[in-house]
């Protein structure tokens, strides 16, 4: 039994960006679990309209 993994979920969310407006996107975060607890968020990223992938630093969310 693994005390510490890592696991990657996608989510649909809500993005606002200048340029585009509202944007529904697809957002995968990779957190560390211990215990399947999460712990930290690693990273979290989004694809494009285009198809490229992009950090999520860069956007605010949409309330």
């Amino acid at each position: 039994m693994k005390l510490i993994s890592i696991k990657r979920e996608t989510i649909q969310e809500s993005r606002f960006t200048k340029k585009m407006g509202l944007l529904a996107t697809k957002v995968t975060y990779i957190k560390k679990q211990f215990l399947n607890i999460p712990i930290k968020t690693i990273h979290k990223y989004r694809e494009t309209y285009y198809g490229e992938v992009k950090d999520c630093e860069d956007y605010q969310l949409s309330n």
